[in-house]
């Protein structure tokens, strides 16, 4: 494999990112119309998402097993024709019940079959550059919001939610079907042209990971990162509106955020090659909590896209930093495994947001008490990463 070919992988990597990510996140369109067309609760709504992320959490150590044993390809493949199945039975659905059970079981089973096996392959295609190579792939799934949202949108106001939902099913067996061919296990040495060191492709065991203070810092740092930023990214738009911001306007806070969260991603993954990710990742925790607790004295649209701007970059760029750590600390030999365990605790954290931020709307009709207390989240996530313990000599000379 060339270098071409390499950052082929990274390619796939961004574009499956974006399709499965931005399909799970457009629900936060759907939200508001569904609602009114079908009497549900925005909690009951919203706690289709809570699903997604619990079952996430649960799958992603499945998929990383399987992807380290036969190869992240088969894994991904079965990911997509699961994705689009969940989509299109969950446009169909005609109960509260019904639509938790596909939207959310289904969706966030095939969504958990792309994150852990895509990022460890990308790490293990890279020596130098890894930063860089796994931030793109990242900035893939920050295009979501920039891509799927708005289409999305568009649907729900041309025809209904319904139609749209099962539009953005079919698409995503279109789009990632083909997109699978291009993802290939990582060779058994170091890539052509790398400066390779001597136990680049080894590692930890599993056993030994889940037994190192490093993957418990590492993993509850990124459960009270994901448990600051889920709440204000899913209600974002429902807020946008309650301040009296137009729908389609409000999508298009979702997509600043987006955007700022691509370049946050290349610029954090860029800052984490050149000085460490431990120093990058503390100053990425400590701005996304600050602009949380910012969002809630904003009112207007200018104040939102400034906010949504820092606020993208710092939750988007901190995210593909875990991945490097992870890599850092643990070798490459369990990678989709350990990634996958770490995946559960946050994807526990991103499942709290969304309902908690529902029942605080429909509780006392606002999202003050959401964006205050998701923000002494972040400082805490600040606090857990500032214990980062050093890396090792042999790690160091293998990262």
């Amino acid at each position: 494999m060339t270098n071409f070919n390499r950052w082929l992988v990274v390619f796939a990597g961004a574009l499956m990112g974006c399709v499965a990510v931005g399909t799970m996140f457009s629900l936060a369109v759907f939200l508001e119309p569904l609602s009114v067309d079908t009497g549900w609760s925005r909690a009951g709504i919203s706690s289709a998402m809570t699903l997604n992320f619990l079952i996430m959490g649960v799958a992603g150590i499945g998929w990383g097993m399987l992807s380290d044993r036969f190869g992240p390809r088969a894994v991904v493949l079965a990911g997509t024709v699961l994705l689009g199945l969940a989509l299109v039975l969950a446009s169909r659905a005609t109960s509260l019940l019904a639509f938790q059970l596909t939207f959310g079981i289904l969706v966030g089973l095939a969504s958990s079959a792309f994150f852990a096996p895509v990022i460890a392959a990308v790490t293990g295609w890279f020596t130098t550059h890894r930063g860089l190579a796994v931030s793109l792939v990242s900035a893939g799934m920050g295009m979501a919001p920039m891509t799927i949202s708005p289409f999305a949108r568009w649907l729900i106001s041309a025809y209904d939610w319904r139609f749209a939902m099962l539009v953005i099913g079919i698409g995503a067996w279109v789009i990632l079907l083909p997109t699978t061919l291009l993802i290939r296990r990582p060779p058994a040495t170091a890539p052509a042209g790398a400066a390779a060191e001597a136990g680049e492709t080894g590692g930890m065991t599993m056993q030994d990971t889940l037994r190192s203070p490093q993957f418990w810092i590492l993993a509850l740092t990124f459960f009270a990162c994901c448990a600051a930023h889920s709440g204000p990214i899913f209600h974002m738009v429902s807020y946008a509106i309650v301040c009296g911001i137009s729908p389609m306007a409000a999508v298009s806070i979702y997509s600043v955020e987006g955007l700022a969260g691509l370049g946050g991603r290349l610029l954090l993954g860029v800052a984490a090659d050149r000085i460490g990710v431990k120093p990058v990742l503390v100053a990425g925790l400590l701005a996304q909590a600050v602009v949380i607790a910012a969002y809630s004295v904003v009112s207007q649209l200018e104040q939102f896209y400034l906010l949504a701007l820092v606020f993208g970059a710092a939750y988007g760029g901190v995210m593909p930093l875990y991945a490097v750590l992870a890599h850092d600390y643990f070798g490459q030999k369990s990678l989709g495994a350990v990634l996958g365990a770490a995946t559960m605790l946050s994807s526990i954290g991103m499942a709290l947001g969304p309902w908690i931020g529902g029942w605080i709307y429909d509780t006392f009709q606002n999202y003050a008490w959401l964006f205050i207390g998701s923000s002494i989240v972040g400082l805490g996530a600040v606090a857990i990463a500032l214990a980062f313990p050093p890396l090792t000599r042999r790690q160091v000379q293998t990262a």
